[in-house]
């Protein structure tokens, strides 16, 4: 038996922890590709002491890595002082959050935001504001992904995910990714239309050129609120605090989440002019939602991404990483797409996961979304030696994955 042959008979033969997530975990996921125990920068280890680098980030969460100072110092102090006291009581940590939070989206002193503990419960928070309006109508787009939860999956227009779970909140329609299908959709009766300006559970497939300025257009025409979810796109991934930026256009609302907190479980909704009077006292609420601890770590997490101009790394980064792709010429690469550190590599029908786990095999964590897609999402603390690394580890499992 070679080498690689009892390399793959050891990580495929079942072992104790795999027996116990089987046993305990509720099996909504799919089995665990690794345990890992422990984390820095970039890079994570396993349980038998292999290093990974990490080209996931959580799925667009962790923004400043794993073990990150800036991190560790925050959640220390704040555990030490007060970890949660309910919405009941203002904390200063949420107050700072949320003006900041107003200053980076744009929404400025007419914006408000609404804190929860992740995207799907941003979403549900977005969908409340667009039923407020009265109007019997909400646009989403096909194939977005806006979520689990049943508010969050009506909008979501995957049919497959929905199926097993319908009836869902009515109301919502789901159009193809065209201007020309959003102008016959649009009306006076229009409550909302709900865009990720990048898909990233589609396989990272940026919106037209031009969409959203005319989806900007359009909903201001009808007196509908444009709502842009930003939870995989958002927080600098793109190379702005969040993507509707590069479009130059103002939303009625945005929802964010994953990143923001750089691993904490934190969402928010945030909304802008108008749109900020629609949800009244008891209309929505949440334990969790913006508690101290989150919070802090949040302030820690957009100061560094600030202070580090990690925004900047992220467009540097990213172009790097595309022509890196681009330059190996592997024939089962078709497209690099995407925007900064959220990017999609196309490839053959069926390739993506073969090219996924040999990947893993080669230490490097990457996502294969769908059967033609993989998804990047590094940390944005990403610099030259992990973009080395990455294009070498990346280059020998297309090889394998070729054979």
């Amino acid at each position: 038996m070679t080498t690689t042959e009892q390399q793959t008979e050891q990580r495929t033969a079942r072992r104790p922890w795999q027996d116990r997530h089987a046993d305990d975990l509720m099996a909504s996921y799919a089995p665990p590709l690794r345990l890992l125990v422990r984390g820095e920068g970039c890079w994570v280890w396993d349980d038998e002491g292999r290093q990974y680098l990490d080209f996931l980030g959580g799925i667009a969460v962790n923004s400043l890595g794993h073990g990150h100072p800036v991190v560790v110092e925050a959640a220390g102090r704040q555990a030490a002082s007060m970890v949660h006291v309910s919405n009941y009581f203002a904390t200063p940590a949420q107050l700072d959050l949320a003006e900041r939070l107003k200053r980076i989206t744009g929404a400025g002193d007419a914006g408000r935001v609404y804190f929860g503990n992740s995207g799907a419960e941003a979403n549900e928070a977005a969908f409340k504001l667009a039923r407020r309006t009265g109007r019997p109508r909400i646009l989403a787009l096909k194939n977005a992904f806006h979520g689990r939860t049943m508010g969050a999956l009506a909008l979501t227009g995957k049919p497959a995910l929905q199926a097993p779970f319908l009836p869902l909140p009515a109301g919502v329609e789901h159009l193809d990714s065209t201007v020309e299908a959003l102008e016959q959709a649009l009306g006076d009766d229009v409550a909302g239309l709900i865009v990720e300006p990048i898909k990233g559970e589609t396989g990272v497939v940026p919106l037209p050129e031009g969409y959203l300025q005319r989806a900007r257009e359009l909903t201001a025409r009808h007196g509908a609120l444009l709502i842009v979810d930003e939870i995989q796109t958002g927080i600098g991934r793109t190379g702005a605090w969040f993507d509707f930026q590069h479009a130059g256009v103002v939303p009625d609302a945005i929802t964010l989440a994953k990143g923001v907190a750089g691993g904490v479980p934190l969402g928010a909704l945030v909304t802008f002019g108008a749109a900020s009077d629609l949800l009244q006292r008891g209309d929505h609420g949440s334990t969790f939602g913006g508690n101290p601890f989150a919070a802090a770590v949040a302030n820690a997490v957009l100061g560094e991404i600030e202070r580090a101009d990690l925004m900047g790394n992220a467009s540097r980064r990213g172009a790097q990483i595309h022509d890196a792709v681009s330059a190996i010429g592997s024939p089962l690469v078709t497209e690099v797409r995407g925007r900064g550190l959220l990017i999609g590599i196309g490839t053959l029908e069926g390739a993506a996961p073969a090219i996924a786990a040999a990947a893993l095999d080669e230490g490097l964590i990457v996502n294969a979304i769908n059967p033609t897609s993989i998804r990047l999402a590094p940390p944005l603390i990403v610099g030259d030696t992990e973009v080395s690394a990455f294009a070498d580890r990346f280059e020998r499992a297309l090889a394998v994955a070729a054979r």
